[in-house]
Formats: C-alpha cells, sequence, structure tokens
C-alpha cells in the first residue's frame, strides 16, 4: 500500500524529543588533520557533518561538491568529516584511499573506515548517507543521497543560533590541516583523444583544463584553461574547466558548420564544451551548470517520478556528471556517457538539441530497448567497427553494446551491481573491477581500461574470451591505439610478450601519466577470483515485510504536489524470486512486499525520490520558487531469520 504525500513528509514525534548520543568515530586511520587521531570529544563545541562515501560512487562525489559552499560558509563552526567506507576490493587500500582525497581535492577532515565499523555504528545503508551532530555531542538528522544541501544549511543554521544562546558553541579555526599539493604537468587526467593534425588532447582533470601534446605525446604544445576550477567560457588563456572528461573530434565539415572541433565533458559543471583550436575560445553548448537530478520538474514530459523524456535545445537543459563523448559518423550526433544519471544521451552539433537516447536513471545492469535499460555510472565509450558504440559502465564493472540509433543496449561482460574481481575466461564468468575506458583495437576485439585492478584488459567478441593485455598500472582511465616504436613510460616484462606490432597509449591516472604499452603476442589469462561487495546484512523476518521511507521536509519548503503525488518508490532484489510481491515503481514511501521464505539471503534495492520546492506547508508553490529533487538508491543485503522484524525503515531524510 502506497502513502499520501501527507504521511510521506512527516516525521513523527518521537524521533525529534529522544536525544541520541552520537557513537564514537573508529576507523584505521584519519586523514587531513596533520598526523592527530581525533574523538568526538575534541570536536565537541562544533557542527559535525559525517558523510558516509566511496569514491566509486557519482552520487558521493556530487556531495562533495554541494558540500564545497557549506564548509566554506560556515568554516568557524562547522567540521565535516567524510567517512570513508569502501564499496570494491581496490577502495579498502590505503594508496587508493590517499589517491581519492587528493585526485578529488578533499577540503575536509577523513576517517579511513575499510571495515565499515563507524558505517555500522551509524546504521548507514547506502552511499552517501549524511549524519549531523550538534555541538554537544548528540545526533540530530540523518539523511541518504544527494541533493540535501538546502536542508543542511537550514539544519546548521538552526544549531548555530540554539548553541550559540547556549554558550556551548565554539567558534574558530577547525583541526582540518591541508596537506602539501604534488607538482606535476599532468594532475589525475582522465581521457585522452588524438587531433587529425597527430597531436594528442588529455583532459587534466585534476587541473581542470585539456594540454595538447606533440606527436609523440612528450611535448606540451599548449595548455587551455587557467586551471583554477570554474566554467568560464572565452580564450584559451582566460577559460576555465571543472574536472573536464572525455573529448571527440568533429569532422572537418561539420566543426567547420558549428563553429569548433572538440566537444569536451566539462564532467564537474555538468556541461558540454566545444573547443575551437584555430580561433582558440570555448564555448559552453549544453547543459545550464546545474545538475539535472531524477524526477526534477525541469524538461519533464509527464508526472515527476516517471522517467519522462528528456530533451530540447541543449542550453536550457541541465546535465549530471557527463564522463565522455564520442562522434557516431551514422546518426550525425555525440553520445554522451551521462554518469551522474546512469543514463545514455545524445547531442545534435547541427540543431543544438539534446535528448535521452537509453536509459530509465535506475542504477543497476538491465538490457532491452533505449527505455527498459538501465546502466550504473557509464563512463566510457567507443566506437565499434559496425557502428556500435561499446560502453565502459563502471559501477557494475561491465562492458555494454549500444545500437546509437535506437539505445538498444545489451551486455559482453558484467553481471551486476556489487559483482566484480579479476577473472580472464569465458565472458559470462570474467570479472572486472570498476572499468573506465573502452577502445576497439585493430583486430576487432576490445581492449578495456580495468581501473582499479590496474590492468589492460580485452575481450574478443568472436570468442567471448577475456584475457589480459597488461597489469601493474595506477588507475588507467583510458585508452588509445598507436603505431609501434618505443617511448617513455613502456611497460616491463611482467605484461608478456611485448614484440607485437601496435602499441596502446594508457592514461595513468593514478601516475599522472601517459604511459607507453606494447601489445603482447599471447596475452595473459589470469584468475584472482570473482568477488561480491560485502556489507552487514539486515535481518528481516520472511513473509509480509512493511517498508518505508521516512522523509521530513525541511523548513521553508513544501512537496511540490502540483502534479499529484511528488514522491516515488521502486523496489526489486536479487535474486528476483526473493520477492513474491510488491516488486515495482510507483507513487508513494511505502509499501508492503512479501518476501519468499525459500531464501536464506538476498539484496533489495529500493529508490526512493522526493520533490520539494519552497514555500509554506498548505500555501501556494511561489512561480519562481526554487525546487529540490531528494533521492536514493539502495542495495541492501537482507538475511532471513524468523525472529527478525517484519518491517524495514529507510531515511530519505530524517531530522
Amino acid at each position: 500500500m502506497n502513502s499520501s504525500p501527507e504521511f510521506s513528509a512527516s516525521a513523527t514525534s518521537s524521533a525529534r524529543d529522544v536525544k541520541v548520543r552520537a557513537p564514537e568515530l573508529v576507523g584505521r586511520r584519519w586523514m587531513n588533520s596533520g598526523g592527530k587521531d581525533l574523538t568526538l570529544a575534541d570536536l565537541r563545541g562544533k557542527v559535525v557533518l559525517l558523510d558516509f562515501w566511496t569514491f566509486c560512487c557519482i552520487n558521493c562525489l556530487h556531495v562533495l561538491d554541494e558540500l564545497r559552499p557549506l564548509e566554506e560558509k560556515y568554516s568557524k563552526e562547522l567540521v565535516i568529516i567524510g567517512v570513508h567506507s569502501p564499496k570494491f576490493e581496490f577502495e579498502r587500500t590505503v594508496e587508493a584511499v590517499d589517491q581519492a582525497v587528493e585526485r578529488y581535492q578533499v577540503e575536509h577532515l577523513v576517517l579511513d573506515d575499510p571495515d565499515l565499523v563507524t558505517w555500522q555504528a551509524y546504521t548507514a545503508r547506502a552511499w552517501p548517507t549524511l549524519a549531523v551532530i550538534d555541538p554537544e555531542g548528540y545526533l540530530v538528522a540523518t539523511m541518504s543521497g544527494e541533493g540535501h544541501a538546502a536542508g543542511l544549511t537550514e539544519i546548521i543554521e538552526g544549531l548555530i543560533e540554539e548553541h550559540s544562546a547556549k554558550g556551548t558553541l565554539h567558534s574558530g579555526d577547525g583541526p582540518y590541516v591541508p596537506p602539501p599539493a604534488p607538482e606535476t604537468d599532468l594532475f589525475y587526467p582522465g581521457k585522452a583523444t588524438r587531433l587529425p593534425s597527430g597531436h594528442l588532447i588529455v583532459a587534466d582533470s585534476g587541473h581542470h583544463s585539456l594540454v595538447e601534446y606533440d606527436d609523440d605525446s612528450a611535448t606540451i604544445i599548449r595548455r587551455i584553461g587557467t586551471g583554477v576550477r570554474g566554467s568560464h567560457d572565452g580564450d584559451f588563456a582566460s577559460a576555465s574547466f571543472s574536472e573536464p572528461g572525455g573529448i571527440t573530434v568533429l569532422p572537418a565539415d561539420l566543426a567547420a558548420e558549428v563553429g569548433y572541433q572538440l566537444i569536451v565533458a566539462d564532467t564537474v559543471n555538468h556541461t558540454l564544451r566545444g573547443i575551437d583550436l584555430v580561433n582558440e575560445t570555448v564555448t559552453t553548448i549544453a547543459g545550464t551548470g546545474e545538475q539535472h537530478m531524477v524526477g526534477a520538474i525541469d524538461n519533464v514530459r509527464g508526472k515527476p517520478g516517471e522517467l519522462g523524456r528528456y530533451d530540447g535545445p541543449a542550453r536550457g537543459v541541465k546535465l549530471s556528471s557527463p564522463w565522455d563523448v564520442l562522434f557516431v559518423p551514422s546518426t550525425a550526433e555525440v553520445v554522451v556517457a551521462m554518469a551522474g544519471n546512469h543514463t545514455i544521451w545524445s547531442f545534435d552539433p547541427r540543431d543544438g538539441t539534446i535528448r535521452i537516447l537509453s536509459g530509465t536513471m535506475n542504477e543497476g545492469l538491465v538490457d532491452g530497448d533505449g527505455e527498459s535499460a538501465w546502466f550504473a555510472q557509464s563512463s566510457g565509450l567507443d566506437l565499434g567497427s559496425e557502428g556500435e558504440v561499446f560502453v565502459a559502465d563502471s559501477e557494475t564493472s561491465a562492458i555494454r553494446r549500444l545500437d546509437p540509433a535506437t539505445g538498444e543496449v545489451s551486455s559482453l561482460v558484467g553481471v551486476g551491481l556489487f559483482d566484480f574481481g579479476f577473472r580472464d575466461g569465458p565472458a559470462a564468468e570474467a570479472r572486472l573491477q570498476h572499468p573506465l575506458g573502452v577502445r576497439s583495437l585493430p583486430d576487432g576485439s576490445i581492449a578495456i581500461a580495468d581501473t582499479y585492478n590496474g590492468a589492460i584488459r580485452r575481450f574478443d567478441p568472436r570468442t567471448e574470451e577475456v584475457t589480459t593485455l597488461a597489469r601493474g598500472l595506477r588507475e588507467p582511465s583510458d585508452i588509445l591505439v598507436v603505431d609501434s616504436g618505443s617511448g617513455p613510460g613502456d611497460v616491463g616484462a611482467e605484461n608478456g610478450d611485448s614484440s607485437g606490432e601496435a602499441e596502446l597509449l594508457v592514461v595513468e591516472s593514478a601516475a599522472h601519466a601517459l604511459t607507453r604499452v606494447k601489445l603482447p603476442k599471447d596475452a595473459q589469462k589470469v584468475d584472482e577470483g570473482a568477488l561480491t561487495t560485502k556489507r552487514p546484512s539486515t535481518e528481516i523476518a520472511s513473509g509480509p515485510v512493511s517498508l518505508t521511507v521516512s522523509f521530513t521536509v525541511p523548513a521553508g519548503q513544501k512537496l511540490d504536489d502540483r502534479w499529484g503525488d511528488p514522491t516515488f518508490l521502486q523496489v526489486s532484489a536479487t535474486p528476483p524470486e526473493l520477492i513474491v510481491s510488491g516488486e515495482g515503481g510507483a507513487e508513494g514511501l511505502s509499501r508492503d512486499i512479501v518476501i519468499n521464505p525459500e531464501f536464506a539471503e538476498g539484496v533489495l534495492h529500493v529508490t526512493a525520490r522526493a520533490a520539494a520546492c519552497d514555500g509554506e506547508p498548505g500555501g501556494e508553490i511561489p512561480l519562481h520558487a526554487a525546487c529540490h529533487l531528494y533521492q536514493q538508491d539502495w542495495g541492501i543485503p537482507v538475511e532471513l531469520v524468523d525472529s527478525a522484524p517484519n518491517d524495514l525503515t529507510l531515511d530519505l531524510r530524517g531530522a
């Protein structure tokens, strides 16, 4: 049974009346603290915001950007702590966490929690989860997902006012200590492409700029952008980017018509930028600069909470973390891997329009036509010999095949959102770990930047086998095919016989380098196992279970009920047979489901959304009110126990 909007937005009085002491913060080590270990007692007198994140998660990266203005505005009263809680095995390693904090320029404390000790203490069930602790050490709010900046502002300002009056707020510098920044030509580069001139263009993501190299990829010709995070259009010296990603080259005739030769996915600005190499200018060609969030009113034909169709003039449509771009000759359009909402879009440079091509905005691995397929943080694109598009779908550790004309998708390698590993062999049994790049090879096979395995893998569509071409790389994120020849950064004997006729140029992101890898005659066959993401299980009873998502509307906002119920709940399971009834999507934030008693365990997949706008409860929403979309995807491991509760409550936003 679905709840009404009024019930969905209510908060129980008992939740507000009971004061809960925040659990202690326990982990492997503290980062950005100048080497000091901290306790909650050390933070007494400050408002503390915990951000449970993992660096593979695009929603977590969105939250990092949402928190930047808060940590600047409330720098004297607020302490933000990122509690790093890993999903993938690679994310458990010390070096990987260090690199992630550096890569994403995290300017607050980080508690490294590889064993999910603090995660469990705060009953977190999803990435990202946020928790607010008052200056006296009491837990006052929890919420999941992104889009909470306005609500957090309200909570923080309320706590500052309350504890200033009580004398329990200590204003002043916090314990954050900035680490030294490395000095390198490239800083966590993301993607690269070859120009018709033979020069190389690299997205220097960490330096918020593009770099043009000469033919041998050794000498810098020029840099595009100031190197400071921003979104300014203009000449190369004054233009700015924010963690730019994929780059694609337009055909000469089309470039002459539209006035730019390159399109860049400006990831954190949620835009596409046109680069005119002749006149040395940068222009925004798609996106408003604001992040598109699922279910938002803008550009939706249909009710909030349904997919609708998102299309129109590209400068008027909000995008969400475009990660890669690819010009497709057969359609004369640019395919966009829209990592931020798990979809594939298509941009037409001639008429300046953009539209969803494939994906429902649900996160997972589901094949099918463009309106039923699911992706999970699609991050790499390349064109196949038959005009198909290969997609590196990072969060499902999968390689997908996309028809750019219809949006239909099928999976080549990969089985699910929580399944990964390092295993070669038949594609159905092979495992990758968060691949970010994909490239067609001259023999018709596909090279894969298997990022978290530090490897270059190959999928052969003729034999449907996966093998390994190179190992020992540091977070490879993209691949180019180049002619044979030597150059700096050649991979050594660990990678097998390197006497092949072609080379790969690998964007070795965590090494801040471009690395040449010679293709071996005989690829390796590796089997280090197939893994599944391990998180603490939630015990529930089999049979009827009441599922509720708690959502409290922030002060100064009301549910946006202009088009009906603005809340939405999608429920599914792995295996699908775990749920006897109650699966699927519908309005409301509560659902009665029936759990199959024949299973001992499984995973419940829950997606919740709620739309609210500035305005007073009971009143009208002002014409130009700011609207907000709150959303979260949960993948909850469950263990069926007869004596366990027959209800499950999740916090979208609880206060």
